[in-house]
């Protein structure tokens, strides 16, 4: 119980940071949980979850604030909605020790994103195809990788052409259809400590709605960027460590 609750409390802080961003959680919290004990398979079901849970929040709070574009993330949200199971189905068959390296090269990269990255528009598409071809390509990395995608999906539509605030509101709405849809898909074959995932899905809500509300009033978002990059590049040289 006491490792719950201290499960928990991680995912509130992490939570709390990565929503000011519109990101979720799950990224940072799963090889958190994999270096505190639990398999690098759980804890990436363990990571869909509270990641999910993170951003259905801040979906909650945007769509009170009718900022929500339905018709602009429909694409999106279907598209991973349906690939995300399936690499989710497809990571069974791989070896975790291969998963766990391609992990590691997702942190250094989205850490990479957050503190280099330029924020500006590089090119312009207005057409919606494009959207379906990310939805799939995005929910399908998320899916094997067991994290929401927001990380990926950030950088890519920045490249696009769409304004930041715009992008935390499009993540934070469509990352809950991949992330849902491939914990459905691990708890088909795994067996789940639901204390745990109770424990770490009531931090992440309360971490969600807490960085939320700061996210519109309290910091600036490049400060935000650089210290969840200075995180999960720490996370990313612990793993790197592990092979090494």
């Amino acid at each position: 119980m006491l490792n719950d609750l201290f499960y928990m409390l991680i995912a509130f802080v992490l939570s709390a940071l990565f929503s000011m961003a519109g990101s979720g959680s799950g990224m940072a919290l799963i090889p958190i949980l994999n270096f505190l004990g639990v398999d690098f398979t759980i804890a990436r079901a363990v990571g869909l979850f509270a990641g999910a849970t993170t951003t259905i929040t801040a979906t909650v709070m945007n769509v009170f604030r009718k900022s929500v574009d339905v018709k602009l993330l429909l694409p999106l949200a279907l598209m991973m909605l349906l690939f995300a199971p399936f690499g989710a189905y497809c990571s069974q068959f791989i070896d975790q020790e291969i998963l766990k390296f391609f992990f590691m090269l997702l942190l250094f990269y989205s850490a990479t994103m957050m503190f280099f990255g330029k924020q500006k528009t590089l090119i312009h598409y207005t057409t919606r195809w494009i959207l379906y071809f990310v939805g799939a390509v995005v929910g399908f990395i998320s899916g094997l990788l067991g994290v929401g995608g927001g990380n990926i999906l950030i950088p890519l539509l920045t490249f696009l052409g769409y304004e930041s605030k715009k992008i935390a509101v499009i993540v934070s709405f469509v990352v809950p259809f991949s992330a849902l849809s491939s914990f459905a898909t691990y708890a088909s074959y795994l067996q789940l400590d639901w204390l745990m995932l109770l424990c770490v899905g009531a931090g992440a809500i309360m971490g969600g709605y807490t960085g939320n509300y700061m996210m519109h009033f309290k910091l600036s978002p490049s400060t935000i960027r650089k210290i969840m990059a200075l995180i999960l590049y720490l996370l990313a040289l612990k793993i790197l460590w592990h092979f090494i």
